[in-house]
């Protein structure tokens, strides 16, 4: 059972799908890798219901067969395609006043995401959010292996006590992370994962982002 809202005092956010509007990109970009290999497109509707972490598996399911071709070079063509697109993505409608309405709340706030840290941070300042933004935390390479271990890191670095953090993500990722550092999570279904796989993390699924901040 969640704590009331206001009784948190630091908001970590995932990055794509929660705050960066981007499954349509992840989607248009791997059509693309998978009409080269003469395997089937998927939907957006498809991809969520399937996409998944480690995102090797996700590649797996989609018909990828390593055996023929090294994960590592699949992945990395995928970071290059998207990294050349990346800018035609905005964050959703709802970013800007949701996380203005933290700050004047006087709640910290940071990002823990399984993009690339270097390239993370360079897409919070695009968008304009950098400053919101406490610590921005992403991961060392361009594989998405997970990041539980940054997310103990993150948390330990900030110093507060667990019961302090709010995790909002939009994946069953961000709910696995969550309980594996040990935090609450909200989960939000705006982005890589659809509404009827979240329900069945336990967390609780609100339908937007503006419903965050209803109560505050």
């Amino acid at each position: 059972m969640l704590q009331k809202l206001n009784s948190y005092k630091h908001i970590i956010w995932d990055w794509n799908g929660t705050l960066l509007n981007d499954a349509w990109l992840c989607v248009e970009v791997m059509n693309g890798m998978l009409e080269k290999r003469g395997l089937p497109k998927v939907s957006l509707d498809f991809y969520r219901s399937v996409f998944t972490f480690p995102v090797r598996v996700y590649y797996e399911k989609l018909g990828y067969d390593f055996d023929k071709e090294p994960f590592a070079e699949v992945g990395m063509e995928f970071m290059v395609l998207y990294n050349q697109r990346m800018k035609e993505c905005t964050l959703h409608q709802e970013v800007t006043a949701v996380l203005e309405a933290f700050k004047q709340k006087a709640y910290g706030q940071s990002i823990l995401s399984a993009r690339e840290q270097n390239e993370l941070i360079a897409e919070t300042i695009l968008m304009g959010v950098n400053h919101y933004f406490t610590r921005v935390y992403g991961l060392d390479d361009h594989y998405a292996h997970g990041k539980t271990d940054v997310g103990l890191r993150l948390i330990a670095d900030l110093g507060l006590p667990a019961h302090d953090y709010l995790f909002i993500g939009d994946t069953l990722h961000d709910a696995e992370v969550a309980t594996e550092i040990g935090i609450d999570c909200i989960l939000i279904p705006n982005g890589h994962h659809t509404t009827e796989r979240l329900m069945s993390c336990g967390f609780p699924v609100m339908p937007g982002l503006n419903n965050l901040i209803s109560g505050l």
